[in-house]
């Protein structure tokens, strides 16, 4: 390490950071006077602006930046000068200090202010202006920042974030390092935002062998995990056995036995044989804990749901359904269709019933009338959905509350429900819309809340795309032999006939190619390259669709992208979106993350459930707009969809990711008067029938599709990438199963 040189400066700014593994391109003033900023790169894992540092390294030359520095380590020194202090202490890094603050605590204390705040904060209330309340946040804040950059250190060999090593010590404090370094693999069950390949490489860097049971079960409980995040209930075991094999380059006996280990203890795994989805012999299958007991406790509970002799709404046993029927088309102003009326009735006389079918079939008149006759009888109805938007829409729709199925069931930290089956919701019908979203673990935290006798109404479009989490409920329900009844609409009303939005999503979901011409709501910008395709997606999309149909770019037009990555992936439009619709100026603020900024004004969505946030929790797929940003508090606001005020720390940002382009995945049970989408060769893999049929019926006036004729073919030519693995729909026709293994 002699030979390589050192170098002293102060950290001005951050130009870009790579989150996932620390490579940092900065700006470091080395005395020389601002004008004169050098270019430093390398891992600058959790230096912050304002810090002194001392790094060592080798001097390069980039062709296009010039002379710049690579850093290979580098530690922080305090800064000695009033100046130096008076710059660290102003940048934002300890919460409750910004720029003004800084220069009154300076001017009082001198070159003695960082000794006064290490040994005597109770003094800062001596500055004009400091309270004991803020003097106390800056005292607890300069501790928590010290204690942190130790976990930084640590943390720093093996190529963590920072923002992960942030959550690190916010989960274990002062027992940080003896975790990681002892016990790495509870990193992956325990903190947000750590897998197990992070874990793994961090077990590795403090010296845990590659063939420590250790590390193979927390490789097969992350190949499950893994499987789930698919959509998979469980995995077939011999599936399982290779893909850990491959995973973790060990002995297939190994894996074996360690397999064994885990389905023989309580809270690993649980081997069953189940039918095979493809017919033939039994398969073994292997399933995380919680949800295979989510999957029999479903099935149980719409067993007794359908089964019990209470009933809420005993009315609609004998009632005169002639009468009923003409004083409910008298009082909305039009007659049921044969189906529709058929759903009615099954509804408000059978306990559990699911009403599915496309757009413009009548579902949503369907519900309403549902909703009336309901409320005539006196009955108390209960609305929700699974997203805050669709909550919103049923809520206009039958003129009643609505809410999020998780604020309805007032879901805690750790994901344990206020209402269940000891606890039940007060209600005599639950319509839950948007049904197709519902996963097997909120599907059964919702099922077991509702109380016996009480009906339950499942509503959605078995066509689009299954839930993000696993399962697939809503299809499952609706399998050959399900006891559940069921109505599917299936008839286009005239009115909806008219739009091409309707016509062609029913064009789609048939295997038909869209029309593209001569439409008023449904377009295509031919463009077969990817990259051009992604830049004329964002001129459509910020600039086009706003100025010809006077829509607001940042509200009304959302852009749904195939996939997350590419040069027409969310990944790279939001970026494009952002300098488009909301661009860096000097009077809005901005908070840098990462390679990310946010700004106020910003489209953002939160990318997991946090029960600690806002008054119920904020969950996975909540849109919002950053609405304040204070860089000397280190937070920042977001109105959400659900007109709730959620504040923010910088430490957790990494939880938003904006929102101007999303994946079609995450824009279900969302609808926006526009969209606009990319489909383009570059996202061949992920090109299926449902996965584009569900991004138009997000639209409710205006489709734009923007890409290659290819690729809307071959999505439109590829029916849906083969079921998930569940065994939902057997447990729910009662068939034997040879029985848990283990």
């Amino acid at each position: 390490m002699s030979n390589l040189a050192v170098l002293e400066g102060v950290l001005e700014r951050i130009t870009y950071a790579n989150e996932e593994n620390g490579y940092t391109v900065a700006r470091v003033d080395t005395g020389r006077g601002s004008s004169d900023l050098l270019t430093v790169v390398g891992s600058l894992l959790g230096a912050q602006p304002g810090e002194s540092l001392r790094m060592e390294g080798r001097w390069g030359s980039h062709p296009q930046y010039g002379k710049q520095f690579a850093v290979e380590n580098y530690t922080t020194v305090l800064p000695a000068t009033v100046q130096g202090i008076r710059r660290y202490l102003g940048s934002g890094l300890i919460k409750g200090i910004g720029p003004r603050i800084a220069e009154r605590i300076v001017d009082h204390f001198g070159a003695g202010t960082l000794d006064v705040i290490e040994r005597e904060p109770g003094r800062l209330v001596e500055v004009p202006g400091l309270g004991p309340k803020r003097t106390r946040m800056i005292g607890v804040a300069w501790e928590e920042q010290k204690a942190i950059k130790e976990v930084m250190v640590f943390l720093q060999g093996v190529g963590v974030s920072t923002s992960i090593a942030v959550r690190i010590y916010k989960k274990y404090g002062d027992a940080s390092i003896s975790v990681v370094r002892n016990q790495p693999y509870r990193l992956a069950a325990d903190v947000w935002g750590i897998g197990f390949l992070t874990a793994d490489r961090i077990a590795q860097a403090v010296g845990i062998p590659h063939d420590s049971p250790d590390r193979v079960k927390a490789g097969l409980q992350y190949a499950l995990s893994q499987s789930t995040d698919q959509g998979h209930c469980y995995l077939p075991e011999e599936r399982l056995i290779a893909d850990s094999v491959k995973l973790l380059q060990v002995d297939t006996g190994l894996v074996i036995d360690c397999l064994a280990e885990l389905a023989a203890g309580e809270e690993g795994v649980v081997r069953e044989q189940v039918p095979s989805p493809e017919g033939g012999e039994p398969v073994t299958a292997v399933y995380l804990v919680p949800f295979h007991r989510a999957e029999l406790s479903l099935a149980a509970q719409l067993s007794r749901l359908l089964r019990t002799d209470e009933d809420r709404m005993p009315a609609f046993q004998s009632v005169a359904w002639d009468k009923a029927l003409a004083w409910l088309a008298d009082r909305t102003g039009a007659e049921l269709a044969p189906e529709q009326e058929q759903a009615v009735r099954l509804a408000l006389a059978r306990k559990v019933a699911v009403l599915t079918g496309g757009p413009g079939c009548g579902k949503s008149f369907t519900v309403r009338s549902i909703v009336e006759l309901a409320r005539a009888k006196k009955a108390k109805v209960v609305l929700a959905a699974p997203t805050g938007r669709a909550a919103k829409r049923l809520a206009e729709l039958t003129g009643a509350e609505a809410s999020t199925v998780h604020r309805l069931l007032e879901l805690k930290p750790g994901g344990d429900a206020a209402y269940d089956r000891d606890r039940p919701l007060d209600a005599d019908l639950v319509v839950v819309d948007e049904a197709s979203m519902l996963d097997l673990l909120l599907a059964n935290k919702l099922v077991k809340a509702v109380a016996p006798g009480a009906h339950l109404l499942l509503v959605g479009d078995v066509d689009q795309l299954p839930s993000v989490g696993a399962g697939e409920v809503l299809s499952d329900l609706l399998a050959d032999g399900s006891p559940v009844p069921c109505v599917r609409l299936t008839r286009i009303f005239r009115q909806a006939q008219q739009s091409g939005v309707v016509t062609n999503a029913h064009r789609i979901n048939s295997g038909a190619q869209p029309l593209t011409q001569g439409l008023s709501d449904f377009f295509l910008f031919v463009e077969d390259d990817t990259e051009e395709a992604g830049r004329l997606t964002v001129d459509v999309a910020a600039r086009r669709v706003p100025a010809r149909f006077g829509l607001d770019p940042r509200r009304d037009v959302q852009v749904l992208a195939p996939m997350h990555r590419g040069p027409a992936g969310a990944g790279t439009l939001n970026g494009l979106l952002q300098q488009a619709i909301t661009p860096a100026r000097p009077d809005v603020p901005e908070k840098r993350v990462g390679g990310r900024v946010f700004r106020v004004g910003d489209k953002v969505t939160q990318i997991r459930n946090n029960y600690e946030k806002g008054e119920n929790g904020v969950f996975n797929g909540t849109v919002g707009v950053v609405t304040s940003l204070h860089p000397v508090d280190q937070r920042l606001t977001v109105l959400t969809d659900e007109d709730e005020e959620v504040p923010y720390d910088f430490d957790e940002l990494d939880e938003l990711a904006h929102a101007y382009a999303v994946t079609i995945h995450r824009s279900q049970g969302s609808e926006y008067p526009a969209v606009v989408i990319p489909v383009t060769t570059g996202a061949w893999m992920m090109l299926q029938r449902n996965l584009l049929y569900t991004a138009v019926t997000r639209a409710r006036k205006l489709v734009v599709l923007v890409g290659s004729r290819r690729a809307i073919g071959q999505a439109v030519r590829t029916a849906s990438a083969g079921r998930r693995f569940t065994a939902l729909d057997h447990r729910l026709t009662g068939g034997g199963f040879v029985g848990k293994i283990t």
